[in-house]
């Protein structure tokens, strides 16, 4: 398949991810610690998926974040742990409702959804439909010149959505030169764990763009300093 053409494909399914909530079960499921090896990746450990959770329900912030301080999120997944430093001078609204989100635990024992082999790693949906989210949203355009390079972390929307729309839905770069539009609303990037993302994304199929064994997001975990 030409480039140009797989580029636009991968545009249009991460675009398809939406950003509102939908019913699931409340439960989760117990999950395991045996180590595994797939996909020609090792270091993840091989759990269970747990229970898809009802979406919407959550309340979005009233404030922004000192931008006087350096805010990051902490994901403790099954694969490792990551740090993301947060842009919120860049995307000002959307930090704000991540870090809110996090510290109500609305991230914690859900998924990476979906896993493209060299473009993105995604999660940030309770309801694991790909069109779950926390019942509102926030919009921080990205500047026209934006690039979508390894290490950003973005945040999913709908094609109809405008520029910079997000939910709870994100997005890391694992690929180089992904060629996205500056349509997404960059959050941050990996500041620490890179290697982590990278190996989720080693372990996604490229036909299906989900990984060959559940990857769990335990929790996420918002700090700041300065």
């Amino acid at each position: 398949m030409p480039r140009v053409v797989l580029m636009l494909v991968l545009v249009l399914l991460l675009a398809a991810a939406g950003c509102g909530g939908d019913d699931g079960s409340d439960e989760a499921a117990d999950t395991t610690t045996e180590t595994t090896e797939t996909g020609g990746a090792t270091g993840c450990s091989k759990v269970e998926a747990p229970a898809p959770r009802k979406g919407g329900g959550a309340t979005e912030p009233g404030e922004r974040l000192d931008p006087e301080r350096t805010w990051t999120l902490t994901f403790d997944t099954s694969c490792g742990r990551f740090v993301v430093t947060l842009d919120t001078a860049g995307a000002p609204a959307t930090t704000a409702s991540l870090v809110a989100l996090a510290e109500d635990g609305f991230f914690d024992d859900t998924l990476f959804h979906r896993v493209v082999p060299g473009f993105v790693i995604q999660g940030g949906d309770p309801t694991q439909t790909g069109t779950g989210g926390p019942g509102y949203s926030t919009v921080d355009a990205p500047a026209s010149d934006t690039t979508y390079v390894r290490g950003v972390m973005a945040m999913a929307k709908t094609a109809a959505e405008p520029a910079g729309t997000a939910g709870s839905q994100f997005f890391v770069v694992t690929g180089t030169n992904i060629g996205l539009p500056p349509e997404y609303a960059v959050v941050g990037r990996v500041t620490e764990g890179l290697d982590v993302a990278l190996l989720i994304d080693a372990i996604g199929d490229p036909t299906t763009e989900q990984p060959l064994l559940p990857v769990v997001v335990e929790s996420v975990t918002a700090a700041s300093s300065g």
